[in-house]
């Protein structure tokens, strides 16, 4: 047998499998190289684990979907579970990566090493920064310190943790931040350095669960601005949404006019969490708008896009408005 870990990779498509039609300009198409051509770009993968890989999908990850979640969650969830799997490395568009690490983050029930990568120039470009980004990849995902951290993002040398990584900027390699939490850590060629573990509950300490859930409920997000009045909101009850996650300004906030629709939605039954727009800072609960009185939960640190991946989750249970925002707590 094998002394090397056994790491298998799961593709998803992205720019870190695009082609372009220049190796010097802006314009490509993601997903256009299979997770075979991924793997054979990067021969000296093999000297840090053996591999197995397999296509989920191939597709931008502005394209992502929630059934494409549940089948990733069920193929991590059985990979996980087999002796002879020692991590899972998954491939994905950066554009709502951070989405799919936290939902799985959530959801999956295993302690062995969950990795997600991706690039920003696509495999043809000059200097693509996909290689090295799977190289660290599968080197974080076979190390046995990377067990027990949760679901791990790891690009340009860093090591982000699910819940704080960020996309923070449209073009450049280092687009991936964790502002304010900061990294779990590092790695340099294949060799990974830990600052930090996870602050709050993941996987083995999650009570969320997709076992048997074949769809997601609709989750929908509203940003605030200047003049906003709420027909947005007003229309995503129409369109079925049975959670809404507000994108407001400063600490949660939005107009008169939009807060009275807001909380005609919540007393319909629609569950309504306030976040900010912002990039960093805290929505605390009843500060400037009192939750308690309009049947609002508070977001704390979690920006929109992963306010609403907790909130699909936590609709899956029959949760009171006490409970949802301890969630939100501990999560």
């Amino acid at each position: 047998m094998s002394a090397r870990p056994h790491v298998a990779v799961l593709a998803t498509g992205g720019t870190i499998a695009g082609a372009s039609p220049s190796a010097t300009g802006a314009s490509y198409t993601s997903g256009r190289l299979s997770i075979g051509a991924l793997l054979e770009a990067v021969p000296e993968l093999g000297e840090l684990a053996e591999l197995s890989g397999e296509q989920i999908t191939a597709i931008g990850s502005q394209d992502m979907t929630g059934a494409i979640w549940l089948e990733l969650a069920r193929r991590v969830a059985d990979l996980g579970g087999r002796d002879e799997i020692d991590g899972i490395v998954i491939t994905s568009g950066t554009d709502t990566i951070e989405e799919t690490a936290f939902f799985l983050h959530l959801v999956v029930d295993t302690s062995k090493p969950v990795v997600l990568t991706g690039a920003m120039r696509p495999a043809s470009s000059l200097s693509a920064d996909g290689p090295l980004n799977l190289y660290n990849a599968v080197a974080v995902a076979a190390d046995r310190d990377a067990r027990g951290k949760g679901v791990l993002v790891v690009a340009n040398d860093k090591i982000h943790g699910a819940r704080s990584v960020v996309k923070a900027n449209t073009t450049v390699v280092d687009t991936l931040q964790s502002p304010g939490r900061g990294l779990i850590g590092t790695v340099h060629f294949g060799e990974p350095r830990y600052f930090r573990g996870p602050v709050h509950g993941h996987t083995l300490a999650s009570p969320f669960s997709v076992d048997g859930v074949e769809a997601l409920p609709r989750v929908d997000i509203v940003f605030a601005h200047a003049d906003m009045d709420g027909k947005l909101i007003e229309a995503a009850v129409v369109a079925g949404a049975r959670g809404i996650v507000l994108a407001g300004v400063g600490s949660g906030n939005l107009s008169s006019s939009a807060l009275e629709a807001l909380t005609a939605a919540a007393a319909a039954g629609v569950t309504c969490v306030r976040s900010t727009r912002l990039p960093t800072g805290f929505v605390a609960r009843n500060v400037e708008i009192n939750d308690d009185e309009h049947g609002f939960v508070a977001a704390y640190d979690l920006s929109p896009q992963k306010a609403r991946v907790l909130l699909l989750l936590s609709l899956l249970g029959a949760h009171s408005g006490t409970e949802l925002q301890e969630l939100f707590q501990r999560f």
